[in-house]
């Protein structure tokens, strides 16, 4: 469902556009993701709605039969790319897994400033971003997908994840139609 209406009381959801992630390679050149993210939440800052950054350490406990995985990184790979203008107003979240919903306390900072919308971009279209849309879906919050704010490993993770799943989870849109979104809002 494409974009078509944003709640007052609507959140942006920025997730892992930190430094270890952004160097990788990915389908979509991670620096216009970052700088679409970016003007999201300059424009939602503007509107003194909640902007929340979300970056992740570590990984989450349990059985991973997948082999080993190198835990050694460098010292700031889990900092937040300084393009995304972090102010002192914005949420920090840290995960641990995949979705910025599992036992970061997400859900208690919306509810308690009365979000009933979320608006997610960010890194892995398919990994963070779809978990965290699928979480967000579960909690009862509207979701509205960035599409042209996001990326993932591969094209066909990232358009599978756009084309086939983001529609039954919630609205999908470029950020210029977000923003525009947000602008009627206040009309």
């Amino acid at each position: 469902m494409t974009a078509k209406m944003l709640d007052r009381d609507t959140a942006l959801i920025v997730v892992d556009l930190q430094k270890g992630i952004v160097r990788q390679a990915m389908a979509h050149p991670t620096h216009t993701v970052v700088a679409k993210a970016a003007e999201l939440a300059a424009h939602f800052r503007r509107h003194a709605l909640p902007v929340v950054l979300v970056n992740v350490e570590g990984r989450a406990p349990g059985r991973v039969e997948r082999g080993p995985v190198s835990t050694e990184r460098p010292p700031d790979w889990a900092e937040l790319v300084a393009e995304l203008g972090a102010q002192a107003t914005d949420h920090r979240i840290t995960k641990r897994s995949w979705g910025a919903f599992t036992a970061t306390g997400l859900v208690d900072l919306l509810r308690a400033r009365k979000v009933t919308q979320v608006v997610i971009a960010g890194i892995a279209t398919s990994i963070g971003v779809e978990t965290t849309a699928r979480q967000a879906y579960e909690l009862g919050f509207n979701v509205t997908l960035a599409c042209d704010a996001m990326t993932d490993f591969s094209i066909e993770s990232h358009d599978h994840s756009v084309q086939r799943l983001f529609p039954r989870l919630g609205e999908t849109g470029t950020v210029a139609e977000v923003l525009a979104l947000l602008a009627r809002r206040d009309m």
